[in-house]
């Protein structure tokens, strides 16, 4: 499938498992092996709970995060255990996908839209920057909304409302690529034009005509 980019002014991208390679099962895999073995209860790519949650809106940092995770270990982990398991879900940012986001921005407004955390954006940032050089990926963005620097998260309307007004954005000239399909329901609510983007896709096949 291709989008059409006519009557398109403005693309918001999700981060994680759309630009980024992600498999949340391997932070599962890599908590159970540290013994917590229910950790799929309180997370997952479809909901999560708790303190996962409120590290994602930034209502507690690294230091707590780590904290909550020890609560519920069978033993005694250290920061660089439970950041290792954390942080296997991230994989890899593909060259081709940079160089869509370049030609894109060219053409159209493009802004970044991410459930993140500080301990998730500390490994990326530093990924990023020795993959592309400094601040490569980041400045091709108008803005980079980051969950934990707002306050605010995916799949909440409001989120989608604070991005539109604050770039004065018309919703209905505006597509949101994500790829979890329940972030798409606030994006919907907010009147933004959506696309669910699966594992059998590539974004830069997806965006092909937005480069024409």
């Amino acid at each position: 499938m291709k989008i059409d980019s006519f009557g398109f002014e403005a693309v918001i991208f999700d981060l994680g498992g759309v630009l980024l390679n992600l498999d949340y099962q391997l932070t599962i895999d890599a908590f159970r092996q540290l013994g917590l073995e229910n950790v799929n209860l309180l997370f997952s790519q479809k909901t999560q709970f708790g303190f996962f949650d409120d590290f994602e809106t930034g209502s507690i940092n690294a230091s707590e995060f780590r904290k909550e995770v020890r609560a519920i270990a069978p033993k005694t982990l250290s920061d660089n255990q439970i950041d290792k398991a954390w942080n296997a879900m991230l994989l890899d940012f593909p060259q081709n996908r940079l160089d869509l986001l370049k030609n894109i921005s060219t053409k159209k407004r493009i802004f970044l839209l991410s459930n993140t955390n500080e301990i998730h954006m500390g490994w990326f940032k530093k990924y990023v920057n020795q993959l592309f050089g400094e601040d490569e990926f980041f400045d091709l963005f108008e803005v980079a909304y980051l969950s934990n620097e707002m306050g605010m998260r995916k799949p909440n309307v409001e989120i989608f409302e604070y991005v539109m007004n604050e770039n004065k954005l018309d919703p209905k000239r505006t597509l949101f690529i994500d790829d979890s399909a329940q972030h798409l329901d606030g994006a919907k609510l907010a009147g933004l034009q959506t696309h669910w983007l699966q594992k059998e896709e590539e974004i830069s096949n997806l965006l092909h005509d937005f480069l024409t």
